[in-house]
């Protein structure tokens, strides 16, 4: 089926910011700390790095599991029918979403990804204003918010996320949109060559590999926002630690928005690739 105009439109724009990925150099600082990280792994036994990532990979694929499963996702996922509904009363399952135009779909994504961008921008307040409780709980916090927000875009887009192919497919899209901006341009690139032409697909054949010593840039990262943030937690203005609430806010909110960047990019990508076979 040919694409209409504005699909192309879209279909162009996804392009160009696929060139912005390959064509993305780190600064030397940020080149230095990511060699720094993997060489830090690297000391350490290949038995001990395999077994400590393996465990890992596993609790993120349960936390995914769980928050899918949650009540809370399953009232968003009526929420998206609903909204859908407005456009058309036809819709009663998620792949029925397909059905609906791209700027409908898109419109849709774009009222989960601002909520869930506010969510993780308060959550980062709360972490940079509260004690040592609310700054532990972030990183998990932040994960299962990033999580969330995959699986929901996911969703608009007429994807569910219950079969072992798309909940695969799903954290892979949240490690990418993790990982330091140089890699996710060949990051990219492989997520799109195991992504089938056509939908349907039930196992998923890939890799099943989501975390190694450059997503561990992530953890470093939010160790080094605690810090910061313990440190000028008791620099209060009026009584209340606006630098530590600030570091906390725009940390957690700049993480969530390049997740669910790259969530609808990949998922408008599928939407349309489909298109063009069927």
């Amino acid at each position: 089926m040919p694409l209409t105009n504005r699909e192309i439109e879209i279909w162009n724009e996804i392009s160009e910011w696929e060139e912005k990925l390959n064509l993305y150099e780190s600064t030397d600082f940020s080149s230095l700390y990511d060699k720094w990280v993997e060489q830090g792994f690297s000391l350490l036994p290949q038995d001990k790095q395999t077994q400590f990532f393996s465990k890992l990979d596993t609790w993120l694929f349960h936390l995914h599991a769980m928050i899918q499963s949650s009540q809370i996702q399953m009232d968003a996922r009526d929420r998206i029918l609903g909204s859908a509904r407005v456009f058309s009363e036809d819709i009663s399952s998620i792949p029925d979403l397909q059905k609906l135009t791209i700027d409908q779909l898109n419109y849709i994504a774009d009222q989960q990804i601002a909520k869930y961008r506010l969510y993780s921008f308060a959550q980062g307040g709360a972490s940079g204003s509260g004690g040592i409780l609310l700054l532990g709980g972030d990183f998990p916090a932040m994960l299962a918010i990033n999580l969330r927000i995959v699986q929901l875009v996911a969703m608009t887009y007429g994807y569910e996320v219950n079969t072992p192919f798309e909940m695969m497919t799903a954290l892979k899209v949240f490690r990418i949109g993790t990982l330091p901006k140089r890699l996710q341009g060949a990051a990219w690139a492989e997520l799109l060559q195991e992504t089938p032409e056509k939908d349907g697909e039930y196992f998923y054949q890939g890799s099943e590999d989501l975390t190694d010593p450059a997503w561990m840039k992530l953890p470093l990262n939010q160790l080094l926002k605690g810090t910061a943030i313990t440190l000028f937690r008791k620099k209060l203005f009026q009584g209340i630690p606006l630098i530590s609430m600030s570091i906390g806010a725009g940390s957690n909110y700049q993480l969530t928005r390049r997740v669910s960047e790259f969530a609808q990019k990949y998922y408008q990508y599928r939407y349309l690739q489909r298109k063009r076979v069927e």
